[in-house]
């Protein structure tokens, strides 16, 4: 693998960098995408965060992961080391912290990362030959209380009594060669070691540990207990307002689509309202029209009611206008005469009033007339259409 970019080393610039990559690496989309759920990866970004901040030695990058069963994903880790107490000394251990898919649901993998002169103590407790990590913290990882900066303190805490490094040393003449946990320290202090100076990580060597392995220190249970039970209590705080947050967001967009059609719908009434409005204008100026013609008509009837009792023929009562209008009333009353002549023939034949001869003769007779009384409307209708044309050209130079 090559060697990283130059980090910066106080913790707020090391938490800022921080920042600023993970932003950068959770907001990608399409296939250089990270293969986290969406809904967690501000929570991812918070971890590694906060991680940068409590452990500056420790630098999330984006790395290809190969896993058991040979699939192989670009996923993030925490790279360098984090310390540890031995003996009174602070030293550090190298290790990668990989975050699966699943996580923060799921634990992360922790590895140690030795060098070539370094040694993964055989039979550790916590930690197998491969260098994969294994702690109370991470059997009992409950989301979303569990977190990398708790998880890297339970670690540091537990191999600060059982360091698992040692120094590969060739065996000499005048000792007998002694394993020796090989960490680069975190603060410059004054080392005695039997170790020769090539078996150091950093500059610096690990002092040998005590013959017999001192116990690990088992966790108190109660507090074990107690963790746990904080910890499954926020998770179901956590799940419980999660099912609320879902009801709740589809509960409102029930409401949104309630609220567009009641949005919709008054629309709808407000243009119906305007539409009734006009419409009430309209009938208004029409009910005065009305009116007015009412009045109008009445104060006829009052005029001529006077002249209604004494006897008026009804040929007295329209004139016409000119000449062609009274040829043109003259043609059609003698055409609508006829028609009803014909219409009462038909009915008189059809009781057996007439003989059907007596029917024919007088129904040709009829015909005949009615032909030349429309012939001579059609006529007399040309000569009116003529006469209003010959009016109107005579009124045009008056209106120009």
């Amino acid at each position: 693998m090559a060697p990283p970019p130059t980090l910066p080393t106080g913790s707020t610039q090391a938490a800022q960098y921080a920042a600023q990559f993970l932003n950068q690496a959770l907001s990608q989309r399409g296939p250089s995408s990270l293969p986290y759920s969406e809904d967690v990866k501000w929570l991812i970004r918070n971890h590694l965060v906060s991680l940068v901040e409590t452990f500056p030695s420790l630098h999330p990058k984006s790395s290809l992961f190969t896993h058991n069963d040979g699939r192989s994903a670009t996923l993030l880790q925490a790279d360098g080391t984090f310390p540890i107490v031995f003996s009174g000394v602070v030293y550090n251990i190298p290790c990668v912290i990989w975050l699966p898919e699943p996580y923060p649901r799921s634990p992360p993998l922790v590895y140690l990362n030795p060098t070539r002169d370094m040694v993964i103590k055989p039979n550790h407790p916590h930690v197998d030959r491969s260098g994969l990590v294994h702690v109370p913290y991470l059997r009992s990882w409950i989301f979303p209380s569990a977190n990398l900066v708790d998880l890297v303190r339970s670690v540091s805490h537990l191999f600060g009594l059982d360091p698992p490094l040692f120094t590969r040393q060739a065996p000499s003449p005048s000792q007998t060669p002694t394993p020796n946990p090989s960490v680069r320290p975190v603060v410059s202090q004054p080392v005695t070691s039997a170790a020769s100076p090539s078996n150091s990580y950093g500059g610096r060597m690990f002092p040998p540990p005590p013959q017999p392995t001192p116990p690990v220190a088992a966790e108190d249970p109660a507090e074990v207990f107690r963790r746990n039970a904080i910890g499954k209590l926020v998770g179901m705080v956590h799940e419980d307002i999660s099912a609320l947050r879902r009801a709740r967001e589809a509960e409102m967009d029930g409401l949104c689509s309630v609220q567009a059609e009641l949005k919709r719908r008054e629309e709808e009434l407000s243009r119906g309202l305007q539409e009734m409005t006009e419409e009430k204008e309209t009938l208004e100026q029409q009910l005065q029209m009305v009116l007015m013609n009412t009045d109008v008509i009445e104060g006829w009837v009052r005029e001529n009611e006077m002249k209604r009792r004494r006897e008026i023929d009804i040929d007295d009562v329209f004139v016409p206008a000119d000449d062609l209008s009274k040829q043109m009333v003259e043609c059609t009353a003698a055409d609508l005469a006829a028609e009803d002549t014909v219409y009462a023939l038909d009915k008189a034949v059809q009781d057996g009033a007439i003989p059907f001869d007596t029917y024919l003769k007088s129904v040709r007779m009829l015909s005949r007339e009615q032909f030349f009384h429309r012939a001579l409307s059609a006529r007399v209708r040309a000569a009116q259409v003529q006469a209003q044309v010959a009016s109107m050209a005579a009124r045009a130079p008056h209106y120009g």
